[in-house]
C-alpha cells in the first residue's frame, strides 16, 4: 500500500511538473474558453485599430472643446497663482 494513499493530501511531495517521469498538466474546459474569449477580444481590438472609428470629415475639430476645457482650466490656475504675494529675498 502506498504511503500517499493514506495521507489526508492526496499527492506524493516534490516537484512534479519538473523531471523525466513528470505529472501531466491537464487543459480545463474553462481554462480553454477563457482563452477562447480572450483571443477573440484581441482579434476584435486589431480589426478596430485597422479600420479608423471616425472619417476626415468627423475627425477635424473634434477636440476643440477639450482645448477650451483646457484653456480655461490654465486661465484659473493663473488667476490663482496671481493672488499669491511676490517672492521675497534674503537681500530684501
Amino acid at each position: 500500500m502506498l504511503l500517499t494513499a493514506v495521507l489526508r493530501r492526496g499527492r506524493s511531495p516534490g516537484r512534479h511538473w519538473i523531471g523525466k517521469h513528470r505529472r501531466q498538466q491537464y487543459v480545463s474546459e474553462q481554462a480553454k474558453q477563457n482563452m477562447i474569449h480572450l483571443l477573440e477580444i484581441e482579434a476584435e481590438n486589431q480589426c478596430r485599430l485597422s479600420t479608423p472609428y471616425t472619417s476626415t470629415e468627423q475627425e477635424y475639430g473634434h477636440a476643440a472643446e477639450r482645448r477650451a476645457i483646457k484653456a480655461a482650466i490654465e486661465a484659473i490656475k493663473a488667476a490663482c497663482a496671481a493672488k499669491f504675494p511676490p517672492h521675497r529675498f534674503a537681500a530684501d
